[in-house]
């Protein structure tokens, strides 16, 4: 069976998806609601997509070396490899290592599990291994990359789920505890204009206004 997803439009402020809640990031987590939805303001608490410029040279010295942090800002290319600090909860955190391996294109008719107000929109798929860098216990911890616009702008719509088979949100297995433990995942975004042409990492601190970009 589909996962049961929900949409959050964080600039057009209407909120669409087959479970709607307001929801702070991936590891809070919230309760599904069956029936769709809309409202006025965007829920507060969602941030919006990065709208972080994804062109940048992508050359192999903005890739760093193993144990080295990617400094907020960088710009890569998909395949490279960044080293970020990473907090899950305030009792999981650690450094790990991110590699955007894809970014794929989907069809329209990928969204329909999404209902009507789906309708028009092409979801892409940011597909990705994950590493343990710093050896400590992030098992079961879950990581969502934000897609960015063609022209470096935010998608503006968050997207919480997954499409089995095609976008598969997983989190950390129990064995995501030790260094050079490693899975992979994939984040769904989707847009109804330009198309998706990077993903950005934006959590914490120091990322937030300067994320780390992987552009094709």
């Amino acid at each position: 069976m589909v996962q049961k997803g929900r949409f959050v439009f964080a600039a057009a402020v209407v909120t669409m998806g087959l479970g709607l809640s307001a929801c702070n990031s991936d590891e809070e987590g919230s309760a599904a609601q069956d029936s769709p939805a809309a409202s006025t303001p965007a829920p507060a608490s969602a941030e919006p997509s990065s709208e972080s410029t994804a062109a940048g040279s992508g050359d192999d010295s903005a890739a760093p070396a193993e144990g080295d942090v990617t400094a907020p800002g960088t710009k890569l290319k998909v395949g490279d490899r960044a080293v970020l600090p990473f907090e899950y909860t305030s009792e999981k955190k650690g450094t790990i290592a991110v590699t955007v391996t894809a970014i794929e294109k989907g069809t329209e008719s990928d969204m329909a599990a999404f209902g009507a107000k789906a309708k028009g929109m092409t979801p892409y798929f940011i597909k990705m291994k994950v590493e343990n860098v710093g050896g400590t216990d992030l098992a079961y911890a879950s990581l969502k990359l934000d897609g960015v616009l063609e022209g470096g702008s935010g998608t503006g719509v968050v997207l919480i789920g997954d499409l089995p088979g095609k976008c598969d949100s997983e989190s950390a297995p129990a064995e995501f505890n030790t260094k050079g433990a490693s899975y992979e995942t994939c984040a769904l975004s989707a847009t109804k204009g330009s198309p998706v042409t990077a993903a950005s990492f934006d959590e914490g601190d120091a990322y937030r206004d300067s994320p780390v970009v992987w552009a094709n």
